[in-house]
């Protein structure tokens, strides 16, 4: 992607996981890094500050990195790239007012996403004092997370007890993950039919249902909706791949549903990194690179330095 963030300020998080290489590919790309993270059920923030510190020392960057704990107002200020990342959201109040004019903020996904209401960004306030938002193109080639979607529907399915080779899956999807989801399950050797709603859809002959709505702020799924699942198909597995499901909803009706465990409101239940950390690495380093092209001139970028860009 030849990113060049040299010389400018990044506000990213550091994270767990595959996660953790954020800071560190944007110090590769020559930034000053600082880095937001917080304790959460998949380590603390002396796990987290340890394991960034041990892979930017691998790669020769770890004078460029700054993993702090505390929302500083003085931190936003300073950066020229603001990444939404999870970390450091919310990104509204006297976080947004202190971002300055000339600075930008890099969305780590497509702008039809927002729909999914997780920003926590004041994205109206930010933009009318000139700050340029923009979103991160998921399907560039050299990004190309998209492709990926249908591989983690069929690890989603074997969780749930369904193996997508010789089974037939319903998917009831209304964005564009369907075609890439369809894709990766009939490459799997399964049989797939799909709708934008279930309304649509017949579940008489399917082993599962992957739901793949963009969550809405409740239930994808009304109360009707899973008494006639139950009443069309009693064996059938429902599996939320995303989009929120009341599993207490499904348990009244004798619906299995995956998985079982809470999942935060809005949020997929299986994410990209179950399959590997490349395309969290490609998602990351995407988002970086966007961030680097919102910094100039509009007019100075090529078309395909543009096609990274995803604009509002």
């Amino acid at each position: 992607m030849e990113i060049d963030l040299a010389d400018r300020e990044v506000l990213t998080e550091a994270a767990t996981g595959a996660y953790l290489v954020t800071p560190v590919v944007a110090a590769l790309s020559g930034a000053r890094v600082t880095a937001i993270t917080k304790a959460t059920r998949y380590g603390s923030v002396d796990d987290v500050t340890s394991a960034t510190s041990a892979l930017a020392h691998l790669l020769g960057v770890a004078d460029r990195i700054r993993v702090t704990g505390e929302h500083d107002k003085n931190d936003f200020a300073r950066a020229d790239v603001i990444t939404n990342s999870g970390h450091v959201r919310p990104i509204v109040g006297a976080y947004a007012d202190a971002i300055r004019d000339d600075a930008v903020v890099s969305l780590m996904f497509e702008t039809w996403e927002i729909q999914a209401g997780r920003v926590d960004l004041d994205i109206d306030g930010l933009l009318r004092r000139g700050v340029r938002v923009a979103g991160t193109n998921e399907r560039h080639p050299f990004v190309d997370v998209f492709s990926y979607l249908g591989i983690m529907a069929v690890i989603q399915l074997a969780d749930a007890g369904v193996p997508a080779y010789g089974s037939t899956i319903a998917l009831c999807c209304d964005n564009p993950f369907n075609d890439y989801i369809v894709h990766g399950l009939e490459a799997a050797g399964a049989r797939v039919v799909s709708a934008r709603s279930l309304d649509g859809l017949d579940v008489t002959a399917a082993d599962a249902l992957l739901v793949a709505i963009t969550p809405t702020g409740g239930s994808v799924l009304s109360d009707t909706d899973v008494a006639r699942l139950a009443t069309a198909r009693p064996d059938l597995v429902v599996v939320r791949y995303w989009g929120d499901i009341s599993t207490d909803t499904c348990d009244t009706v004798g619906l299995s549903v995956w998985p079982r465990e809470n999942v935060s409101g809005g949020h997929m239940a299986v994410l990209p990194s179950r399959v590997g950390p490349d395309a969290i690495v490609r998602l990351q380093a995407g988002g970086l690179k966007v961030g680097e092209l919102l910094l100039r001139e509009p007019a100075s970028l090529t078309s395909a330095e543009r096609r990274y860009i995803d604009e509002l």
